[in-house]
């Protein structure tokens, strides 16, 4: 179903090379870059050094001596996809290198002006999002394709296994991204029975989906992403530990608030929502929805597309079709098993692992190993991204069960 494959006339309603989608990809960006130009040599340097730099506390001194670059010389997409990479990395270190208790006011002019550019060609905000985090964060360690990262922080392994098994659920929903487009194109042909295949593929695909994300218990330790890695996800809204924002430098003198990494920032889920045509409380749409701001807009604009095209429940509803109708609400079970496979995750990753950090804060004298800093608790009920975690996990859960259409 790319556009000019010379199978359609005229392009599909949601041909997916429209909205910078990847039909081996889906989301993910096909083939990131990995260097940037030459000039831009002092951003790679500091970024291929993040995880000493930070754990050394030398990372902030490093940004105050950077020259004055930029973006202006970034030519196309990768570029910018990699450079809004690096710098929303450094960003979050320079931000967090000594933790919640050492935050700073003033993103500096050398790093706050490029990182707002790159921004503004992208239409992304400067802030770590999940686009950056994962989308564009990708490579192959040899032509056998072994995956590694681009770009690191503090974590180790544990961050390395954190965002490739988060890639691989990516990589698992693209056979459900290109379902929605045969799903759409069938409702609109009235061809059932290519709608009943392409609902069939969904359920499957969130399935895989489901079975990727099981892979998060052996690549990443509990411990470590609760105390090393969260804070570095963290944003400067709705976080008491920056509860006036951030000033860029150069920008503005007025302080911005954005949200943290979340997996909420997926466009993925959002997708299938509006196919499935799930309605969530209000309080959850309000913040789903903001989440869309933090997504590359041809993303966006694919959610929104779905959203604008004739409604699958109904068609099903009004099909009076036994078969498509189990097939839709296989669909919606999947999707339900995912959102509380998540919660369970979420469970040992935040609040079981938050109970033993406060427990070893509480015994006399441990003070040992590599994260004897003290583990963030401005965020211990809240998601990266802001969000009241478990009641927000759990609404949508069970508005996502609701969408069943009972027989």
């Amino acid at each position: 179903m790319e556009a000019g494959d010379g199978t359609e006339e005229t392009p599909l309603p949601l041909a997916l090379t429209r909205f910078q989608l990847s039909e081996e990809y889906g989301f993910l960006l096909p083939h990131p870059l990995t260097e940037l130009p030459a000039p831009y040599g002092p951003w790679m340097e500091i970024a291929h050094d993040l995880p000493q730099l930070i754990t050394s506390r030398r990372l902030r001194s490093q940004v105050h001596q950077l020259p004055q670059l930029s973006a202006r010389h970034l030519r196309g997409r990768e570029e910018l996809h990699l450079a809004h990479l690096v710098l929303s990395f450094i960003a979050m270190g320079y931000v967090w290198q000594e933790g919640e208790e050492g935050t700073v006011k003033v993103l500096p002019r050398n790093l706050a002006v490029p990182f707002w550019e790159v921004s503004q060609a992208l239409g992304l905000p400067p802030i770590l999002t999940h686009a950056d985090f994962v989308l564009a964060n990708w490579r192959r360690k040899n032509p056998n394709g072994n995956l590694d990262t681009i770009i690191s922080l503090p974590g180790g392994e544990s961050l390395r296994g954190f965002i490739l098994v988060t890639l691989l659920v990516e990589k698992a929903a693209v056979p459900g991204i290109k379902a929605i487009v045969q799903a759409i194109r069938a409702i609109l042909q009235l061809d059932e029975e290519t709608l009943h295949k392409a609902l069939q593929e969904l359920a499957g695909a969130i399935g895989d989906m489901s079975k990727a994300l099981k892979r998060m218990h052996d690549y990443v330790d509990p411990a470590v992403f609760y105390a090393v890695i969260r804070i570095f996800l963290s944003g400067w809204k709705d976080n008491p530990a920056m509860p006036h924002g951030l000033i860029y430098e150069g920008v503005s003198d007025e302080p911005k608030a954005y949200s943290g990494g979340s997996a909420a920032q997926s466009t993925v889920l959002h997708a299938f929502d509006e196919l499935l045509g799930i309605r969530h409380s209000e309080e959850s749409t309000a913040f789903l929805h903001r989440m869309r701001d933090y997504m590359p807009p041809p993303h966006r604009a694919f959610v929104e597309e779905i959203h604008r095209a004739p409604s699958l429940k109904q068609h099903v509803l009004s099909s009076g079709d036994a078969g498509l109708r189990a097939t839709f609400n296989q669909c919606i079970s999947a999707l339900a098993d995912f959102r509380s496979y998540h919660i369970t995750i979420v469970t040992k990753y935040i609040t079981i692992a938050a109970a033993k950090a406060k427990a070893r804060r509480a015994e006399p004298g441990d003070r040992a190993g590599p994260s004897a800093g003290k583990p963030p608790s401005a965020l211990e009920a809240k998601g990266t991204g802001g969000s009241h975690i478990f009641s927000f996990l759990k609404s949508i859960r069970d508005t996502t069960r609701e969408g069943m259409i009972s027989a």
